[in-house]
C-alpha cells in the first residue's frame, strides 16, 4: 500500500533539476491552487472574514454587444468568456458586501496563467487601483462607485503574455490576505492589438486591419503563371473553440509561457508545430496521391474541421499540401491578433542545396534526365506573411515577414520557415535570421539546362533567369480580387538594383555557381518558344511549337516533345506523350508546327490538380547547339454551383443547394462533398457512390444562419478520378 501512495507521490512532483528553481512553466491549460485566506501568522480566535470588505459578484461585460469586446474587435469570437487585445483598457464592475471605503479598504487584482506563477515571468500581474492609467503599462482605476459596487477601468501592457489568465480579487486585512475563490467565467484572453501603437503588431490602416485580422474567409490562387485559378477557403478563426485549439497549439510546442508575448518566437514555432514531420503537429504532409485513412488536400474548404481534429485528437490530421497548410497557419495567426496575409509564388524554386541555380540534366537526345535532376519548380507554393516589428533586426526590416508551416528543409533541426524579413530578401540582406536564403532562393533561382559530353565536361545549354518567382500574389484588400506583391520581394528582372541585390545575397553567403567555366555558347539566331491550348478536363487540346529563325542560313531543327504529369510541386508522375519531328527552318521566316493530344492519352494517370509540364527541346543538325524550353499547364476543372431558397434572415431556416454535373467520359466514384460557411453553417459533408457520365447531382442541406451580413459559402467534391472541384457563393444574410 505504501509504495503506491509514494509513486503516486512522485509522479506529482516535477523532476528536478539543477539549474531552475522551477520547472518550465509551458502550458497555458495547467493551474496551480490559489490559496483563499493567506494568513500573516496566527489568526486570532474571534476573526471572521465576513467583518471585512469582501467580493459579492464580479461583473465582466463579455457579451458580444457590450462595452470591451465592442471596443477590443473581439466580438465576433464565439466564446463566452472576456477576450480583450492587450495595450487599451477594458472594463469590469466588483460588487462588495458594502459600500467600498478608499481610506481604510485595500484591495487589488491578480492576473495568473499556468502552474507556477511568477512575477518577473509575467505570469504573475498584481494591479493596484491608482489615480492614473499608463498608456501600455499595467495598472486600473476606479471610475464609478455607485452603493456596493464599484467600476474598474483595466490597463494590460502593451507586451504582455498572449493567453488565457485566471482573475483573482485579493482583500487586504489586518491578518491576511482574503481572495476570491477560482471562477472559471472570469477568465480573462488577453490577444495581440494591430490597433494599438505601442503593440509590436501595430497596422496603422483600418481597412488592411479588417482584411488581415477581421476578414474570416480568404483566397488561395493555385494553378500556374500562364493561368491562374482561384478558390476560397474558410480560415473560420472566431468559430467555437478555435481560440483554445491556437493557445494549444503553442502549449504542444512547448512554448515558455513567457515567450509568449513576442510575434517572433510565435512564429517561428508555430511554422514547426503546423506540421508534422519531427514534432506530431498539425497537419501531416501527402503529395503521393494516394489519401488512404485520411482527407485529400484538395477536399478541404477550411481550417477549422483540421484544427478541431487536432485539439481533440492531439494527432497529426491527414492529409496536406501547401496551401492547406497556410491556410491552417492564417488561422492561428489571425485568431491570435498577428495581422496575417496567405502568398502565393508562382514557379517557386525547391533548391535543394540552396545554390541559387535549379539543375536540369538532359540526355544525348535532350530529354531531361530524372535519373540525375534532383531540383524541381513547383507550379506554385504558397506560404504567409505576419506583419510584426523586428526589434532583433536592424532598423527598417520591420512589416512583413514570411512565414512557411509546409515541411521543405529543416532549419536549426526542425522543419520549419521564418519569420523572414520581406525587405531583407529583396535587398539581398540574407544574412538576418530565420531562414532568409531558402526563401531568396525560392523566388530568385535561375534554371540551368545542361548536357554532359562524351568526354564528360558538361555543356550549358540554357540558363533562364526570368521563370522561377515570375508572378507572387495575395488577396486584395477589401475584395476577391488578386494583388500582384512580386515587386515587394525582388526588383525588376535586369535593373541595376536586382544586380545588387543579388552581389549582396552572395556576400551574405547565398551560394551561387559561377557559369563560366562550363562552355556556354547558345545558339542566339533561332528564338523557340510553345503555346499549349486551354482546354477543359476530358478534352482534346494541341500544343503548337514556334520557330523564328532570324539567320541568312537553312537550318533543320530534330524537335522532341515531352508531356509529363506532374505533381504540383513539379515533380513529373509519368510521361504520356513524347513525339519527335524534324522542322524545316527556313532563312529569315518563322513556321510553328501542332503536336495533337487525345484525352485518352492523359485521362488515365491524370492527378488531382490536372497539371502538366512539357518540355520541348530542338537540336540545331547544322551546328549541334540545343534549344531548350519548359513550361507547366493546367486543364480547366468544371465547377460545383451553389444556390440558396427561403429568406436569408439570421435565426432563420434556409436552404443551400449545391449541383454538380460530371463531364468526363467515365463514371465518377466515391464522390464525397463538403460545404461550409463561416456564420452561416458548420462543415457537413455528405458521400455519393458514384455519379455516371452526363448525370447531374444535387445536394440540399438546410441551415440557420447565426450572423447577418455579408457571409460565403464554399463548397468542395472529391472523388477518385476528379478533385479540385470548388464552387462558392456570396449571401447577404440580413438583420431579423
Amino acid at each position: 500500500m505504501s509504495e503506491t501512495m509514494s509513486t503516486n507521490e512522485e509522479k506529482k512532483k516535477p523532476p528536478l533539476n539543477g539549474r531552475r528553481a522551477l520547472p518550465p512553466n509551458n502550458s497555458n491549460d495547467e493551474e496551480n491552487e490559489v490559496p483563499e485566506m493567506e494568513a500573516f501568522g496566527m489568526t486570532p480566535r474571534g476573526f471572521n472574514p465576513k467583518d471585512y470588505l469582501h467580493v459579492v459578484d464580479i461583473y465582466m461585460f463579455k457579451d458580444p454587444h457590450e462595452i470591451n469586446k465592442q471596443q477590443h474587435h473581439t466580438d465576433k469570437y464565439y466564446n463566452p468568456k472576456l477576450i480583450v487585445r492587450r495595450g487599451q483598457p477594458f472594463q469590469i464592475q466588483i460588487d462588495f458586501n458594502r459600500p467600498y471605503r478608499p481610506e481604510t479598504d485595500q484591495f487589488w487584482l491578480e492576473y495568473l496563467m499556468g502552474r507556477y506563477p511568477q512575477q518577473n515571468k509575467g505570469t504573475y500581474i498584481p494591479v493596484l487601483p491608482s489615480n492614473v492609467l499608463k498608456p501600455g503599462e499595467w495598472g486600473a482605476k476606479i471610475t464609478h462607485r455607485e452603493n456596493n459596487s464599484i467600476r474598474l477601468s483595466i490597463m494590460s501592457s502593451a507586451s504582455c503574455i498572449v493567453g488565457k489568465f485566471r482573475l483573482y480579487v485579493a482583500v487586504w486585512t489586518p491578518f491576511g490576505i482574503l481572495r476570491t475563490r477560482r471562477n472559471s467565467a472570469t477568465d480573462t484572453y488577453i490577444l495581440f492589438n494591430p490597433w494599438c501603437q505601442q503593440d509590436a503588431v501595430y497596422l496603422d490602416d483600418e481597412k488592411e486591419r479588417e482584411e488581415y485580422v477581421l476578414n474570416d474567409v480568404g483566397i488561395v490562387f493555385h494553378g500556374n503563371v500562364e493561368d491562374v485559378k482561384k478558390r476560397s477557403w474558410s480560415y473560420g478563426q472566431f468559430e467555437e473553440n478555435i481560440l483554445d485549439a491556437c493557445l494549444f497549439l503553442m502549449d504542444k510546442a512547448e512554448l515558455e509561457l513567457s515567450g509568449r508575448g513576442n510575434p517572433i518566437k510565435i512564429c517561428r514555432v508555430a511554422s514547426a508545430v503546423i506540421n508534422s514531420r519531427d514534432d506530431n503537429g498539425v497537419i501531416a504532409g501527402s503529395w503521393d496521391n494516394s489519401y488512404d485513412y485520411g482527407v485529400a488536400p484538395s477536399a478541404w474548404t477550411g481550417s477549422v474541421d483540421i484544427l478541431l481534429e487536432y485539439y481533440s485528437s492531439k494527432q497529426p490530421v491527414r492529409y496536406g499540401q501547401c496551401w492547406v497548410f497556410a491556410g491552417v497557419f492564417n488561422t492561428f495567426l489571425r485568431c491570435l491578433g498577428i495581422p496575417a496575409r496567405l502568398i502565393t509564388n508562382y514557379s517557386s524554386a525547391h533548391d535543394n542545396n540552396a545554390n541559387l541555380r535549379l539543375d536540369f540534366f538532359l540526355d544525348d537526345e535532350g530529354k531531361v534526365d530524372t535519373r540525375l535532376t534532383k531540383d524541381s519548380v513547383w507550379n506554385y507554393h504558397c506560404w504567409n506573411e505576419a506583419w510584426m516589428t523586428r526589434p532583433d533586426l536592424p532598423v527598417g526590416f520591420g512589416g512583413w515577414q514570411v512565414v512557411d508551416g509546409t515541411p521543405q528543409e529543416t532549419s536549426d533541426g526542425m522543419y520549419r520557415c521564418g519569420p523572414a524579413s520581406v525587405q531583407a530578401i529583396k535587398h539581398g540582406h540574407v544574412c538576418f535570421q530565420f531562414d532568409a536564403p531558402f526563401v531568396y532562393a525560392e523566388v530568385n533561382s535561375d534554371i540551368v539546362f545542361s548536357r554532359r559530353e562524351k568526354n564528360g565536361t558538361q555543356v550549358i545549354e540554357r540558363i533562364d533567369t526570368t521563370h522561377i518567382g515570375q508572378l507572387i500574389v495575395t488577396k486584395e484588400v477589401g475584395g476577391d480580387g488578386m494583388k500582384e506583391i512580386t515587386e515587394e520581394y525582388k526588383f525588376r528582372e535586369g535593373s541595376d538594383e536586382e544586380r545588387l541585390a543579388l552581389e549582396t545575397a552572395v556576400m551574405y553567403g547565398v551560394k551561387k555557381q559561377a557559369t563560366r567555366d562550363t562552355m556556354y555558347q547558345p545558339q542566339t539566331d533561332i528564338d523557340m518558344d510553345f503555346q499549349v491550348q486551354k482546354a477543359v478536363l476530358g478534352n482534346d487540346f494541341k500544343v503548337t511549337i514556334s520557330f523564328r529563325n532570324r539567320s541568312r542560313n537553312s537550318y533543320t531543327a530534330t524537335t522532341y516533345l515531352s508531356g509529363n504529369i506532374v505533381f504540383y510541386t513539379g515533380v513529373a508522375k509519368t510521361e504520356f506523350k513524347n513525339h519527335s519531328f524534324s522542322a524545316k527552318l527556313e532563312p529569315s521566316s518563322s513556321s510553328s508546327f501542332d503536336v495533337g493530344i487525345k484525352s485518352s492519352e492523359y485521362m488515365s494517370d491524370l492527378l488531382e490538380q490536372a497539371s502538366f509540364h512539357f518540355f520541348v527541346t530542338a537540336r540545331i543538325n547544322e551546328t549541334g547547339k540545343i534549344l531548350a524550353m519548359q513550361k507547366a499547364t493546367i486543364l480547366e476543372i468544371p465547377t460545383l454551383r451553389i444556390k440558396t431558397k427561403g429568406e436569408l434572415v439570421a435565426g432563420k431556416e434556409m436552404s443551400v443547394i449545391v449541383e454538380f454535373t460530371n463531364p468526363l467520359k467515365q463514371t465518377l466514384e466515391n464522390v464525397t462533398l463538403r460545404l461550409e460557411g463561416p456564420g452561416v453553417l458548420r462543415t457537413i459533408k455528405k458521400q455519393f457512390g458514384s455519379i455516371p457520365m452526363n448525370s447531374t447531382l444535387t445536394w440540399e442541406v438546410k441551415c440557420i444562419p447565426i450572423r447577418p451580413g455579408l457571409r460565403k459559402l464554399i463548397a468542395s467534391l472529391n472523388s477518385d478520378a476528379l478533385r479540385h472541384v470548388y464552387g462558392e457563393l456570396n449571401v447577404q444574410i440580413q438583420k431579423p
